[in-house]
C-alpha cells in the first residue's frame, strides 16, 4: 500500500492512516531521543492527533498553515514527507530544512507549511500576514494558525485576531486546548475563555471534542468554507490532551503536576481507536503494517544520511537577492 502525503484526507481510512502515521512517528521519535540520536528532545504530539488530521482534512493543497513547538502532527498532516521530517529531527542534510530547523522550526513552503515556531503564539501574525498577502494577490487560499491554550494570554495573538477581524481575512484560528501551558493549568491562568477571546473581536467560534477526528473535521469544514467564501475569520477551540509530558526532558525532571488518574482518563478517549472503529479489521491491519514499514525505512535512511557540513553553518541565515524599493534610501 502506498501512503499519500498530501492534503487529501477525504475518507475515514485516509484519516486513520494519517492518525497512525503521526502516532507511530512520534513513538519512534521518542525512542530516538532516548537513544541520543535526536539531540535536545522534542515536544510530543501523542494524544492530540485528531486536531491536526481533522483540521488539515478540511484544507486544499494551496491552503497554508502555521504551527507550534508541538508541531510534528500539523506538519505531517499537511503533507510533509515523514522521511524528510525525521531527517530534520536527526539534524541531517536531507531534512526538510537541511537539518537546521529541527523539531520546533520545521517548514515546507511548497506544501503551504509556513513553519513551526518555538515562540508561543508567534504563528498567528504570520498566518494573518499570509492571508492578507493571498487576498492582495487574488489567490484563493485559507490560512490556519494552530496554537495552544498557553497562547491565549499572548498579546500578539490578540493583535492577530483584531487584524483578521478588521480586514475580514480568510484565517482560521485553531486553539489546541490541552489544559496546560507547560505545567500551569489553564483553569488558573486564563480569565474568561478561549471562545470569549474570539467573541470580543466578533469572530465566530466553536468548541469541539479534540479527541474525535470526525467532530474536528466537521467543525473545520464549516470554518474553512466560511473563510474561503469571504465570510472572514473563524475560531475553533479543540479540547484535547497530550498523553506525554510537555517535553521529553520532563521524565528526567520527574514533575508531578498531573495525576495518573487524569492521564488514564484521557487515554480512554484516545482518538486512534475511535477512528479505527470506523474501519474493518482488515483495513486497519493493512494500514498499520504499511505505516510501520514506511517509517522503518524512513528511519533507516535518515540515520544513514550525513549531517550538514560545519563549513556551511552560516549559510541560509539571510535572504539573497533583495533589492531596495524604488526611491528608498540605502
Amino acid at each position: 500500500m502506498t501512503l499519500r502525503h498530501t492534503a487529501d484526507l477525504e475518507t475515514p481510512a485516509d484519516r486513520y492512516r494519517m492518525l497512525r502515521l503521526i502516532r507511530s512517528f512520534e513513538e519512534r521519535a521518542l525512542a530516538l531521543v532516548r537513544s541520543g540520536a535526536i539531540v535536545g528532545g522534542i515536544h510530543p504530539y501523542i494524544g492530540q492527533e485528531a486536531v491536526a488530521v481533522g483540521v488539515c482534512s478540511a484544507l486544499l493543497p494551496q491552503d497554508r498553515i502555521t504551527s507550534t513547538h508541538r508541531g510534528h502532527g500539523h506538519v505531517l498532516a499537511k503533507g510533509a514527507d515523514p522521511y524528510r521530517m525525521l531527517a530534520e529531527l536527526l539534524g541531517r542534510e536531507t531534512g526538510l530544512n537541511r537539518g537546521r530547523g529541527g523539531s520546533m522550526h520545521a517548514a515546507d513552503l511548497s506544501l503551504g507549511i509556513l513553519g513551526a515556531n518555538g515562540i508561543v503564539g508567534a504563528g498567528a501574525p504570520i498566518a494573518v500576514g499570509a492571508a492578507w498577502a493571498a487576498r492582495a494577490a487574488g489567490e484563493e487560499r485559507v490560512v490556519v494558525s494552530f496554537f495552544g491554550d498557553g497562547a491565549l494570554n499572548q498579546g500578539v495573538l490578540l493583535e492577530s485576531l483584531n487584524l483578521a477581524a478588521m480586514w475580514q481575512l480568510p484565517t482560521v484560528f485553531v486553539c489546541e486546548n490541552n489544559g496546560y501551558a507547560t505545567t500551569l493549568p489553564s483553569t488558573v491562568a486564563v480569565a474568561g475563555s478561549a471562545l470569549g477571546r474570539a467573541a470580543a473581536f466578533g469572530i465566530p467560534g466553536t468548541a469541539v471534542d479534540g479527541m474525535d477526528t470526525e467532530a474536528v473535521r466537521q467543525a473545520a469544514v464549516r470554518a474553512v468554507d466560511r473563510a474561503r467564501t469571504g465570510g472572514g475569520p473563524a475560531f475553533l477551540e479543540c479540547r484535547t490532551y497530550r498523553f506525554e509530558g510537555h517535553h521529553t526532558m520532563e521524565r528526567r525532571m520527574r514533575l508531578n503536576y498531573r495525576t495518573a488518574e487524569e492521564v488514564e482518563d484521557w487515554r480512554g478517549r484516545d482518538p486512534l481507536p475511535r477512528a479505527a472503529a470506523l474501519l474493518d479489521q482488515g483495513q486497519r491491519e493493512r494500514i498499520d503494517a504499511a505505516v510501520e514499514a514506511e517509517l522503518t525505512e524512513a528511519e533507516r535512511r535518515a540515520l544513514a544520511d550525513p549531517h550538514p557540513d560545519p563549513a556551511g553553518a552560516l549559510d541560509h541565515l539571510y535572504a539573497d537577492g533583495l533589492r531596495p524599493r524604488a526611491g528608498a534610501t540605502r
